[in-house]
């Protein structure tokens, strides 16, 4: 496409200016074949006319002074005036034009130019008085006093010739220039014009191409350029050094280029960040789909065993009191549960909205967490498992104790539940520089490495009939991960050998 449009150009270009150059050499050719002979003519008219009127002036004022136009020489030779004697010769040798002057009384030839002044006389007589074939194309100027003719003999010459009285009406001024050398300079000029039009046809064309090529090659260039702007490169750059038009188009291309690639990316940040906007509403929707599903399924039986029971009581099915005494514990289990599962459901919308006010203070982790496994002990003992913790070592936390103390307690209570019996729990409390790491490993039956990442999900649960069995609902882990990231730290959970371990990370911070 920019091939075709170059060479459009440059061809374009080359012919207009070929086209240019050979109407001007042409217009030459025609102007100086034909215009040259006519420009001639009234050049030597013009002359003619020049000497005719001086030589009249010259013989006015001699009459005027009553003096004649042949003098006496000191020896008694007859002479011409000097003045006119002057004026003859200059237009003779200027521009060699042959001039007689003749006294019309003797009709003879007074002085001449050249040594042909009764022969001037006689052609002219002949041209004037004689010949009856000229017409008025033939007169190329005509006054009272003169005349001047184009003349031409039958030996096909041509003379440009003139005849008149001066004021005195005696004296006759004759003149004659040849044209015939003016056609053969006509045609000898016409020729060197044509050689002169092959060479400088020529040197047109290359000279064209060489101004074509510096013309259309920064277009070409501003060309490509454009080019890639129209598919978002904005890579390419004007590179021309001009001073001209052209380089200030190269220029604003370039700053148009830097404007584009600039609004361009910003566009495309602004595109990226309404692509997240749009993926985070998605899931935020998502979420909140599967949220109420969830909350809708987890109160869906407690709702049932309450509205089941509770008539059962209405309708008098429990008539004796221990029958009594199991339906409203029933009813009472039922209703614990929803309403840890709704408290639950407000902590960790708290946290995640960062409504949840952290009171931080410094306390005993490693006290902490024998605390919470002091009042799990009854489910310890229960699953005969094996606890292995030091209590020895002080780890001092800087942090919400009642919070912190709802994640171990959640942890220990999640590795109860999922410890095999007779099985091993083992809780390590460490520090760093950096970190107060806490964890807690229980032997059993390992997570699926896809669900892994799922387990901190809210309503998420690996195996749903076992936590059915222990009251889960699926909301603890997601309340852990909030609590230890409004503290800036990091949950983590990996299966090892023979069972699974939770673990959180929380930057060491002083009071």
């Amino acid at each position: 496409m920019i091939k075709k449009f170059s060479h459009s150009l440059r061809v374009k270009i080359t012919l207009v200016i070929l086209l240019l150059i050979s109407i001007l050499l042409l217009s030459i050719g025609i102007l100086n074949n034909f215009g040259l002979t006519w420009y001639y003519q009234n050049e030597k008219v013009s002359e003619i006319h020049e000497a005719y009127l001086k030589l009249d002036n010259e013989v006015q004022k001699l009459t005027d002074d009553g003096q004649s136009i042949i003098g006496e020489s000191a020896d008694n030779l007859s002479v011409v005036n000097e003045r006119v004697s002057n004026i003859i010769l200059d237009y003779s040798n200027k521009h060699n034009i042959t001039i007689a002057l003749v006294d019309s009384m003797t009709n003879k030839a007074i002085y001449s130019s050249q040594r042909e002044g009764d022969m001037l006389l006689d052609r002219i007589q002949e041209s004037f008085i004689g010949n009856k074939n000229i017409t008025k194309k033939d007169i190329l100027y005509s006054s009272d006093n003169y005349t001047i003719i184009l003349h031409n003999t039958p030996q096909n010459s041509s003379f440009i010739e003139g005849f008149g009285y001066c004021n005195d009406n005696q004296t006759m001024v004759i003149m004659s220039t040849p044209v015939a050398g003016l056609k053969e300079s006509v045609n000898i000029s016409n020729k060197f014009l044509i050689y002169v039009a092959i060479i400088g046809f020529f040197i047109t064309v290359i000279i064209t191409f060489l101004i074509t090529k510096m013309i259309t090659d920064p277009i070409l260039q501003l060309a490509e350029i454009s080019v890639k702007m129209g598919k978002l490169d904005f890579t390419a750059r004007y590179t021309g050094n001009r001073n001209d038009e052209i380089q200030i188009l190269g220029q604003n291309m370039n700053y148009m280029s830097d404007k584009l690639k600039k609004a361009i990316g910003k566009l495309q940040e602004a595109n990226e960040v309404l692509k997240e906007d749009i993926k985070r509403k998605e899931a935020i929707d998502e979420m909140r789909k599967d949220f109420i599903a969830n909350v809708s399924h987890e109160l869906k039986t407690p709702i049932s065993l309450i509205q089941g029971y509770a008539e059962g009581l209405n309708e008098g099915l429990c008539e004796d009191e221990e029958s009594r005494k199991y339906y409203t514990e029933v009813i009472m289990d039922e209703s614990e549960k929803m309403n840890k599962m709704v408290k639950q459901l407000l902590t960790l919308s708290s946290l995640e909205s960062g409504n949840s006010i952290l009171h931080k203070e410094n306390f005993n982790l490693t006290s902490l967490t024998e605390g919470v496994l002091n009042s799990t002990s009854i489910l310890i003992s229960e699953k005969n498992v094996k606890v292995d913790f030091d209590t020895e070592k002080d780890i001092f936390l800087y942090a919400d104790e009642f919070k912190i103390e709802e994640v171990v307690t959640n942890y220990i209570s999640n590795a109860i539940n999922h410890v095999n019996d007779n099985g091993t729990i083992r809780i390590n409390v460490s520090e760093d520089d950096k970190d107060i790491c806490f964890s807690v490993y229980n032997t059993g039956k390992q997570i699926p490495e896809k669900d892994l990442y799922n387990v901190w999900e809210k309503f998420f649960k690996v195996d749903k009939a076992h936590s059915r069995s222990y009251g889960g609902s699926g909301i603890g882990l997601s309340i852990v991960k909030a609590i230890v990231e409004a503290h800036g730290g990091a949950v983590r959970v990996v299966n090892k050998t023979d069972g699974v371990e939770f673990s959180f990370k929380i930057p060491r911070m002083k009071e």
